[in-house]
Protein backbone atom coordinates (compact mmCIF):
# COMPACT_ATOMS: atom_id res chain seq x y z
CA UNK A 1 0.00 0.00 0.00
CA UNK A 2 1.50 3.23 -1.21
CA UNK A 3 1.91 6.24 1.45
CA UNK A 4 -0.71 9.09 1.03
CA UNK A 5 0.93 12.21 0.33
CA UNK A 6 -0.19 13.95 3.57
CA UNK A 7 2.35 11.37 4.92
CA UNK A 8 4.76 11.74 3.16
CA UNK A 9 4.28 15.69 3.96
CA UNK A 10 4.11 14.87 7.60
CA UNK A 11 7.64 12.72 7.58
CA UNK A 12 9.50 15.61 5.26
CA UNK A 13 8.27 17.86 8.24
CA UNK A 14 9.66 15.80 10.92
CA UNK A 15 12.64 15.03 9.38
CA UNK A 16 13.15 19.11 8.41
CA UNK A 17 12.37 20.18 12.27
CA UNK A 18 14.46 17.44 14.06
CA UNK A 19 17.04 18.71 11.42
CA UNK A 20 16.35 22.23 12.87
CA UNK A 21 16.39 21.06 16.68
CA UNK A 22 20.08 19.17 15.88
CA UNK A 23 20.89 22.19 14.57
CA UNK A 24 19.80 25.08 16.72
CA UNK A 25 21.66 21.96 19.49
CA UNK A 26 24.69 22.38 17.54
CA UNK A 27 24.65 26.21 17.16
CA UNK A 28 24.28 26.37 21.19
CA UNK A 29 27.32 24.24 21.92
CA UNK A 30 29.36 26.03 19.13
CA UNK A 31 28.55 28.98 20.71
CA UNK A 32 29.10 28.23 24.36
CA UNK A 33 32.87 26.53 23.24
CA UNK A 34 33.90 29.79 21.24
CA UNK A 35 32.27 31.51 24.37
CA UNK A 36 35.05 29.78 26.68
CA UNK A 37 37.77 30.03 24.38
CA UNK A 38 36.84 33.98 24.12
CA UNK A 39 37.46 34.02 27.49
CA UNK A 40 40.81 32.20 27.87
CA UNK A 41 42.33 33.83 24.69
CA UNK A 42 41.04 37.43 24.70
CA UNK A 43 39.45 36.59 20.96
CA UNK A 44 35.81 37.71 20.32
CA UNK A 45 32.96 35.68 18.13
CA UNK A 46 31.21 37.67 15.90
CA UNK A 47 27.51 36.02 15.15
CA UNK A 48 28.09 35.65 11.76
CA UNK A 49 31.34 33.24 12.04
CA UNK A 50 29.36 31.41 14.87
CA UNK A 51 27.08 30.58 12.46
CA UNK A 52 29.14 30.00 9.61
CA UNK A 53 30.84 27.38 11.98
CA UNK A 54 27.82 25.66 13.07
CA UNK A 55 26.83 25.14 9.18
CA UNK A 56 30.10 23.69 8.47
CA UNK A 57 30.29 21.42 11.13
CA UNK A 58 26.65 20.58 10.61
CA UNK A 59 27.70 19.73 7.26
CA UNK A 60 31.17 17.68 7.97
CA UNK A 61 29.22 15.34 10.27
CA UNK A 62 26.63 14.63 7.59
CA UNK A 63 29.19 13.98 5.35
CA UNK A 64 30.72 11.72 8.82
CA UNK A 65 27.67 10.02 9.24
CA UNK A 66 27.38 9.21 5.24
CA UNK A 67 30.96 7.80 5.25
CA UNK A 68 30.18 5.34 8.21
CA UNK A 69 26.86 4.39 7.00
CA UNK A 70 29.01 3.39 3.47
CA UNK A 71 31.97 2.11 5.20
CA UNK A 72 29.86 -0.53 7.16
CA UNK A 73 27.50 -1.29 4.15
CA UNK A 74 30.86 -2.36 2.25
CA UNK A 75 31.81 -4.62 4.66
CA UNK A 76 28.40 -6.46 4.91
CA UNK A 77 27.19 -5.06 8.16
CA UNK A 78 24.50 -3.17 9.53
CA UNK A 79 25.74 -1.70 12.14
CA UNK A 80 28.90 1.16 12.28
CA UNK A 81 31.76 -0.13 14.54
CA UNK A 82 35.13 0.91 15.84
CA UNK A 83 36.60 0.10 12.63
CA UNK A 84 34.71 1.97 10.66
CA UNK A 85 35.22 5.20 13.03
CA UNK A 86 39.28 4.62 12.85
CA UNK A 87 38.61 4.38 9.03
CA UNK A 88 37.30 7.59 8.75
CA UNK A 89 39.72 9.23 11.06
CA UNK A 90 42.53 7.83 8.88
CA UNK A 91 43.29 11.11 7.18
CA UNK A 92 44.74 12.90 9.91
CA UNK A 93 47.04 11.20 11.88
CA UNK A 94 46.70 12.72 15.22
CA UNK A 95 43.01 11.79 15.01
CA UNK A 96 43.37 8.31 14.09
CA UNK A 97 46.11 7.60 17.06
CA UNK A 98 43.66 9.30 19.14
CA UNK A 99 40.57 7.25 17.86
CA UNK A 100 43.43 3.76 18.17
CA UNK A 101 44.10 4.99 21.74
CA UNK A 102 40.45 5.39 22.75
CA UNK A 103 39.54 2.16 21.04
CA UNK A 104 41.81 0.39 23.14
CA UNK A 105 40.77 1.93 26.20
CA UNK A 106 37.21 0.87 25.47
CA UNK A 107 38.51 -2.75 24.54
CA UNK A 108 40.14 -2.77 28.09
CA UNK A 109 37.05 -1.15 29.89
CA UNK A 110 34.69 -4.04 28.42
CA UNK A 111 36.94 -6.62 29.26
CA UNK A 112 37.70 -5.89 32.67
CA UNK A 113 33.47 -5.14 32.83
CA UNK A 114 32.83 -8.97 31.53
CA UNK A 115 35.39 -10.23 33.71
CA UNK A 116 33.30 -8.53 36.69
CA UNK A 117 30.23 -9.39 35.71
CA UNK A 118 31.31 -13.43 35.31
CA UNK A 119 32.89 -12.84 39.12
CA UNK A 120 29.44 -11.54 40.27
CA UNK A 121 27.61 -14.08 38.06
CA UNK A 122 30.21 -16.99 39.84
CA UNK A 123 29.44 -15.50 43.43
CA UNK A 124 25.85 -15.84 43.31
CA UNK A 125 25.76 -19.53 41.98
CA UNK A 126 28.04 -20.63 44.48
CA UNK A 127 26.03 -19.81 47.82
CA UNK A 128 23.10 -21.84 45.43
CA UNK A 129 25.33 -24.59 45.21
CA UNK A 130 26.62 -24.00 49.18
CA UNK A 131 22.73 -24.17 50.29
CA UNK A 132 22.05 -27.49 47.92
CA UNK A 133 25.17 -29.20 49.60
CA UNK A 134 24.17 -28.11 53.25
CA UNK A 135 20.38 -29.65 52.27
CA UNK A 136 22.38 -32.74 51.52
CA UNK A 137 24.62 -33.14 54.76
CA UNK A 138 21.31 -32.70 56.65
CA UNK A 139 19.67 -35.52 55.53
Amino acid sequence: MAASGDEIEDDEYEALAYQQRLKAALHYTVGRICEKTGEETGLQFSRRFIAALTETTFKQCESFATDLELFAKHAKRTQINCDDVQLLARKSSTLAAHMEDMSKELSKAHEADKANRKAKKAKKSKPAEETAIEIEDES
